[in-house]
């Protein structure tokens, strides 16, 4: 068994070794143009190296050269980072869309006089008995919740006295000559002052900085911040134009916008000016003299 196997490889051997010539004769005399030596094996390693060969070039071309645009699935990384950009737009947009629709519907609904309907009561869960359950809180609760008040308070009441004391050697430029009609209160959510004098009044910034935002809202109208050293920033809202750009350096006492009453939350032509220090608001009376 193992001889016939053997026959059988050398007989294979000698089919890819046997020499075979390709001649390419004149039909009219018979005389020899063109001969070649060949052989199986020579003729099987000769196609693989040319298959080899050629598949490389076309990897490469089309790897290698704007062709892979071409193929169908592979796109361009510009282009996919444009794709979702204008995405990103699109859906920005559509959310603006919405929101002045639905602010348009509510003009509409407020001009022809039509009332939102009362909005349903929730339904009572009958499954279940909460009549048994405690609601009171225990006395070391109430201990407990009466310390940590406390010890708020004080924290706060600290914490507010350094960040203040960090601004005392700065000298602010007044912004307005005018009249405080309502101070800063932080229980009542007004973090500013708010200083009637006339309208269009030239506002001057209260120290060097870099304006980081200008814009319009409805309930602040024109509204200008000014970012300053020390991680401090001003804010000034109601504007009635805005001189500055955002991304320009101020000066102290330079102007940047005048007193306006723009705005739905504002009632009358006055500048309402808000101090941040720290991400945290402070008192802007403490440190301007209006």
């Amino acid at each position: 068994m193992a001889k016939e196997k053997h026959t059988v490889m050398q007989r294979m051997r000698g089919w890819l070794t046997t020499a075979y010539r390709l001649v390419i004769l004149n039909d009219e005399t018979f005389g020899e143009k063109f001969s070649i030596r060949l052989s199986p094996l020579g003729l099987l390693i000769t196609t693989a190296t040319i298959t080899i060969i050629m598949t490389t070039l076309v990897i490469s071309l089309v790897a290698l050269t704007p062709l892979r645009e071409y193929i169908p699935g592979y796109g361009n990384v510009s282009d996919r980072k444009e794709l979702l950009k204008l995405t990103t737009k699109t859906d920005s947009i559509e959310q603006t869309l919405e929101a002045k629709e639905s602010y348009i519907n509510n003009l509409i609904n407020v001009f022809n006089e039509k009332q939102e309907e009362n909005p349903s009561k929730p339904r009572k869960d009958s499954l279940k008995d909460y009549s048994k359950i405690k609601n009171e809180p225990s006395s070391s609760d109430l201990n407990f919740r009466k310390e940590i008040e406390e010890n708020k308070s004080n924290q706060t009441t600290v914490t507010y006295a350094s960040k203040t004391k960090a601004l005392n050697d700065l000298v602010f430029y007044s912004p307005v000559k005018g009249i405080v009609t309502t101070s800063y209160n932080v229980k009542e959510n007004h973090f500013g002052v708010d200083v009637v004098t006339k309208e269009d009044e030239e506002i001057k910034a209260p120290l060097d900085g870099t304006v980081i935002y200008t814009g319009f809202t409805i309930e602040d109208g024109y509204i200008i911040q000014i970012q300053h050293s020390n991680n401090l920033m001003s804010i000034f809202k109601h504007n009635s134009r805005l001189n500055k750009k955002m991304g320009e350096r101020v000066k102290t006492g330079e102007v940047i916008s005048s007193v306006g009453n723009t705005g739905a939350s504002s009632k009358g032509a006055h500048m309402h000016f808000e101090l941040w220090f720290n991400g945290t608001p402070v008192n802007p009376e403490e440190f301007v003299s209006f």
